[in-house]
């Protein structure tokens, strides 16, 4: 079977702050798929975007195995069948 919307996916790290909801959506930007997630979770949006509304420096957004290429209008297309994972960059020693 062929997925005809694409799926974001948020990591485990982000889990232990809030919900973050796994979605099937036909958002054509990774925007509008950012925000059916937000949508449903409000308070997960502070997680993953700044104050301009641009992607957090700690967080990266992967389209198809892909980084994506545009931190700031976050307009990197979808595909119906894209795979999205946002996830915190970790640290530490």
């Amino acid at each position: 079977m062929i997925a005809t919307v694409a799926r974001i996916v948020f990591t485990q790290q982000l889990k232990r702050f809030t919900d973050t909801p796994e979605l099937d959506t036909p958002a054509p930007t990774l925007r509008a798929a950012l925000d059916a997630a937000f949508a449903l979770n409000p308070q997960l949006r502070g997680y993953v975007l700044d104050d301009q509304g641009h992607l957090r420096g700690n967080v990266v957004a992967f389209i198809d195995g892909r980084r994506c290429r545009e931190r700031v209008r976050l307009d990197d297309a979808l595909r119906p069948d894209s795979q999205v994972h946002v996830m915190q960059a970790l640290s530490g020693g």
